[in-house]
């Protein structure tokens, strides 16, 4: 019987499977920069952001993201990992900034918006206004937290009252997207 041929992590990581697949795409130099980003944007991207509205971004899970995005673009461009290149000069060869970040507080953004203006249970449970004893230790942090520290809107209070106006709400994400992270 033969054995069974698995692409690199794929029962753990799909990204790196479709990444592994698309290697050709991604690192032929015949193929301009701008496509490639853009196969990576189409194929990728969505993979990796898969669910990422109900995510709460901590440093350390910002940071694995950002590595992440720079990890594609090294590879892209074919730069080994021995060669010592800042991520800013990667960056610039590539003719792009670091968007993964934003783009997932964008999608946040929006999801929030749209479960607060339903008023059901979902909006309780993600503001995190649920009635109850909370749990000891140190507190999770909650997605309406992120978000305000994103959008810079001060409290959480004044974040929620935003949702209720779609246009206010839309021009805060549009401002803080303009802004980065």
């Amino acid at each position: 019987m033969r054995p069974l041929v698995f692409f690199p992590n794929q029962h753990t990581d799909p990204v790196l499977c479709v990444a592994y697949t698309l290697k050709t795409v991604l690192t032929n130099k015949n193929i301009s920069i701008r496509t490639r980003r853009r196969a990576l944007e189409c194929y990728i991207e969505p993979i990796l952001m898969y669910g990422c509205e109900a995510w709460t971004i901590s440093k350390q899970t910002q940071k694995k993201l950002e590595a992440t995005e720079m990890w594609f673009l090294r590879r892209m461009l074919r730069i080994s990992w021995t060669a010592k290149k800042t991520n800013d000069t990667v960056l610039e060869e590539a003719h792009t900034t670091r968007l993964l970040i934003s783009k997932i507080r964008k999608r946040q953004a929006t999801f929030f918006g749209h479960v607060m203006r339903r008023e059901k249970l979902e909006n309780l449970v993600t503001t995190g206004m649920l009635e109850g004893k909370r749990s000891r230790g140190k507190q999770r942090e909650k997605l309406i937290e992120g978000l305000t520290d994103w959008l810079k809107a001060g409290k959480s209070l004044e974040a929620i009252e935003a949702t209720k106006d779609r246009k206010k709400w839309r021009t805060m994400i549009a401002n803080a997207v303009k802004q980065g992270t």
